[in-house]
């Protein structure tokens, strides 16, 4: 059996953006625990020049349910705009983003194997066919920001593990 576009993408989307909800609720518990305001946390960088867990989290939405957007259209765009979520908002935007890939048809996706998707930035325009695009722009930028918010949340003390960054693994029925 060979592996589809579908699977790639939003198969593993789904299961990284679980994980996150699930450590973003075990997040505020603690920080309700530790009566840490929320507001402080969204604004949290690893380093000067990284952006905020707020940016970490919405880049997250974009690079599942935007890319799928993207394949589907043929051009993915950068975000523009974001609003300044706080914590709660960020749930909801990652609840949302799982509903919505929910709603995406296997057929739907893998009908655009090997189409165009072009990345316009800054006014160039970069050339994929879908699969290059999920596997060697979209996935990396979903992880590397993925990770990064649960690094933030680690590096202020919430009591996570690699579990909680796997998410429920798709293993063999």
């Amino acid at each position: 059996m060979s592996t589809s576009l579908y699977d790639l993408s939003v198969a593993n989307y789904q299961q990284t953006l679980g994980a996150v909800a699930a450590f973003m609720d075990k997040a505020a518990g603690h920080f309700a625990t530790q009566k840490t305001n929320l507001d402080e946390i969204v604004d949290t960088r690893l380093f000067p020049d990284m952006l905020p867990f707020r940016f970490q989290i919405q880049s997250v939405a974009h690079h599942s349910l935007g890319t799928i957007e993207a394949v589907k259209s043929g051009t993915f765009l950068p975000p523009s705009n974001l609003p300044p979520h706080d914590f709660s908002a960020l749930q909801k935007l990652v609840s949302d983003t799982r509903e919505a890939l929910s709603k995406v048809k296997p057929e739907e996706v893998n009908a655009r194997a090997g189409k165009d998707v072009i990345f316009e930035i800054g006014g160039r325009k970069l050339p994929f066919t879908a699969e290059g695009f999920v596997l060697s722009f979209s996935l990396p930028n979903f992880y590397f920001h993925a990770t990064t918010a649960y690094d933030i949340l680690r590096q202020k003390g919430v009591p996570l593990g690699k579990r909680d960054f796997m998410g429920t693994m798709r293993m063999k029925t």
